[in-house]
């Protein structure tokens, strides 16, 4: 009794005051708060590769493969989920449509967007490094709120009117999504407020089958059993039998300046996690290694047709509920997602999922998107007296949004598909198209650089509201 006792003590020492060791929990215990944590991560997890055109089944498995890469990395220290990331939306869709717009099938043309978003996670290991080397204050001091800020809200602005689109196939389903992640996330308690997207998603696609507006063929034909990757729809492919050199640059440049954002919401989110469990994660076991786990989760889950990972609020809020911080119960759930990732089943009932459903619960996400760049800056007490620093927000937002929708600069609606502007140059016998949004993140990483006025030195304890940020509701 003693013993346990003591066990508790130097439990309690390391994770703060909650229930945290396994051992006192029992496997039954561990194995329904894993279950739980699945439940959190689901409804946006799946909702990323249903928007942009992705496989669910390999989004699953990378989802619970690079959560535990994460905790192998960290030492098994940090009770975090690696879920889909938001953050990038805007980019797929963008090297989607120029690929279309160069002769290829949005099926090959996602792969090359796939590359982008592998080589943007490669540069989370490039500031693991350098924070590792000289400390991540200075680091820091390049990425302020009022540059991944307004990048974040430019993000959320172009996403809009695709979800606008989708909604408008079917407005009655499309507003019960709304109502109910609005219903439970204001009013709700304990899991419902923690899970509204996937109770969104529920509600709305049990209406839509129960009036008739699903088709259930594809999931009446699937197996129940079957693997997860399909060779043709990897980052890999696109390697392989000659390469567009002009589309895959195009992607690169187009994605990678979305990695400036997603990892300032890193560094937000493991403070978070820290500050719900009592520690002090960035410290120990140091941002270094929850980057290097990001980052390598992100580029091979992308070279394998998944999204772009990223650390999971409603995890957090999860944590934060049940008061248990053992990082075991969310290998448990890394686990059930891989597991899940090999029926071919599951997939077929969420690819199933209206297109109003998707519109429903995406025109509050990418609301919400756009709202967590304004929180970021208000929380961070961004300086809007400051001229330099209204122009490099004005900037960033005026040339993401004006470049994505200028048709002097190529953007062209057909009535279904937006194939967004750019800014098209030579390179020898190669055409490369910058997005607005890369456009606009260069501009204001230089102009934060350039201006005088920068604070040099980022904040001693970093946000640590940003546990609910881009990929998150």
């Amino acid at each position: 009794m003693s013993e346990n006792k003591e066990k508790n003590v130097n439990a309690a020492e390391t994770y703060g005051e909650g229930i945290y060791d396994a051992r006192t929990l029992g496997t039954p215990k561990m194995l329904i708060l894993g279950l739980q944590h699945l439940f959190a991560m689901f409804g946006a997890t799946v909702l990323v590769p249903i928007i942009t055109g992705l496989s669910v089944s390999t989004t699953l498995l990378f989802a619970g493969l690079a959560t535990l890469f994460m905790h192998l990395v960290t030492n098994g220290k940090v009770p975090v989920f690696l879920g889909s990331s938001f953050a990038f939306l805007g980019g797929y869709a963008t090297v989607k449509a120029a690929g279309v717009a160069m002769g290829y099938t949005e099926e090959v043309s996602l792969t090359y967007a796939c590359l982008g978003v592998a080589c943007a996670g490669l540069v989370y290991l490039v500031l693991a490094l350098i924070c590792k080397t000289v400390g991540s204050k200075k680091v820091m001091g390049f990425f302020p709120p009022v540059v991944t800020g307004p990048i974040i809200i430019a993000i959320g602005l172009i996403l809009a009117p695709s979800a606008l689109n989708n909604c408008a196939t079917n407005w009655p389903i499309a507003l019960v999504a709304i109502a109910v992640v609005i219903i439970c996330n204001i009013w709700g308690k304990g899991m419902i407020k923690i899970v509204p997207i996937l109770l969104g998603v529920i509600a709305s696609y049990v209406l839509a089958a129960v009036t008739g507006n699903v088709d259930f063929t594809a999931v009446k034909e699937a197996a129940w059993i079957g693997l997860p990757v399909a060779w043709n729809r990897t980052g890999l492919s696109a390697l392989t039998g000659g390469a567009d050199a002009s589309l895959l640059i195009t992607a690169i440049v187009t994605i990678v300046p979305i990695a400036f954002a997603t990892m300032m919401e890193h560094i937000g989110d493991i403070s978070a996690i820290g500050g719900t469990v009592g520690r002090n994660f960035i410290e120990d076991p140091g941002l270094h290694r929850t980057l290097i786990g990001d980052g390598i989760g992100t580029a091979i889950a992308s070279l394998f047709g998944a999204p772009a990972n990223t650390t999971y609020g409603e995890n957090t809020g999860v944590l934060a509920l049940t008061k248990v911080y053992d990082p075991r119960v969310i290998r448990f759930a890394a686990i059930y997602a891989v597991i899940l990732s090999f029926c071919p089943k599951v997939a077929g009932i969420i690819e199933a999922m209206p297109a109003a459903t998707i519109g429903g619960v995406s025109i509050i996400l990418y609301g919400m998107i756009s709202a967590i760049g304004i929180r970021n800056m208000v929380e961070n007490k961004t300086d809007f007296q400051q001229s330099r620093n209204v122009i490099i927000a004005a900037l960033i937002i005026g040339l993401a949004i004006g470049i994505n929708f200028s048709t002097a600069l190529g953007c062209v609606y057909d009535g279904s598909t937006t194939i967004a502007g750019g800014i098209s140059f030579m390179i020898g016998s190669m055409e490369i198209k910058l997005s607005g949004l890369a456009v606009a993140s260069i501009v204001g990483i230089l102009l934060n650089a350039i201006l005088p006025g920068r604070d040099k030195a980022f904040a001693e304890n970093p946000d640590e509201t940003l546990a609910s940020s881009l990929g998150k509701y």
